[in-house]
């Protein structure tokens, strides 16, 4: 099959726009960061788009890929929804692969690929190859649930003058929790840096420059414990953000109700936004 060369990734494909089913577009490329194929899938709302669209870059949990929050948890379905109702501003919802390194990995830069830089330099080229018209791209947020909720509220903290929101469901909260969550030892990831890996050191870090910042979880979650702690410690340091408790478990079914309030979140924001320029 003929490549196409681009000028970040060697070689890009691209789902024919022809077969989109349910405003969804599959990409493909190779990634400089990772040293290999990547996927991706790619929401594009059924209305105009343009470069002040916002994009959400939308993170998978362990053990899964790029199709999970679509073909889990529909959250295509429930964005046209809410779009259509006026709930939620138009946005444009990328949802990457990890890179698919063991049982997750983490979205942190291991010793053979950088799985961080995937996500925070190369998905935007990304959603400008599956949408050209966007240009440059809008506001980017980003969101996730379990080992992406960590993902997300890592890399949102650690570049949080790239991100304009933050939000995470169920989320694991410091990278000492994933023996608890993988197969593969802690040793294999490389020489990782606790500081690094750890999200409450880059909301500390970062706070005074923090992006609106929101998560939740489910009272029933092994992860209720973990996600208190974090709350707790925000509150200490007096770190801007929101936390709220829903029933429910560490499950598709609670991501699937709940990302609806991270849809919302990023749309408020966009909202104040406009309020803020006018």
């Amino acid at each position: 099959m003929a490549s196409t060369n681009y000028s970040i990734f060697h070689t890009v494909e691209i789902s024919d726009p022809a077969y989109d089913v349910d405003n969804l577009r599959y990409v493909t490329v190779k990634s400089p960061a990772l040293g290999r194929r990547a996927d991706a899938s790619v929401f594009l709302p059924n209305t105009e788009i343009d470069e002040d669209t916002p994009i959400v870059i939308l993170l998978h949990g362990a053990y899964s890929s790029h199709w999970a929050w679509t073909h889990k948890a529909g959250v295509h379905l429930t964005a046209t929804e809410m779009i259509e109702n006026e709930t939620i501003c138009p946005m444009i919802i990328v949802m990457p692969s990890d890179g698919l390194w063991g049982d997750c990995s983490a979205y942190l830069k291991h010793a053979d690929a950088d799985y961080e830089q995937w996500i925070v330099e190369e998905l935007p080229y990304v959603v400008r190859e599956a949408a050209p018209e966007i240009g440059a791209g809008g506001p980017v947020f980003i969101a996730g649930l379990s080992l992406g909720g960590y993902g997300a509220m890592r890399i949102g903290a650690k570049y949080a003058e790239w991100f304009s929101g933050i939000s995470a469901h169920s989320a694991v909260t410091d990278f000492t929790q994933l023996p608890q969550n993988i197969e593969e030892p802690i040793v294999l990831y490389g020489d990782i840096d606790f500081n690094d890996a750890n999200v409450l050191y880059w909301m500390k870090k970062n706070g005074e420059n923090l992006p609106p910042v929101r998560f939740d979880c489910g009272t029933s979650d092994a992860l209720l414990e973990n996600n208190r702690f974090l709350h707790k410690e925000l509150e200490n340091a007096n770190i801007e953000h929101e936390y709220t408790e829903f029933d429910g478990g560490h499950d598709w079914g609670y991501w699937q109700k709940h990302i609806r309030e991270t849809l919302v979140f990023f749309s408020d924001i966009m909202d104040d936004s406009g309020d803020d320029d006018s």
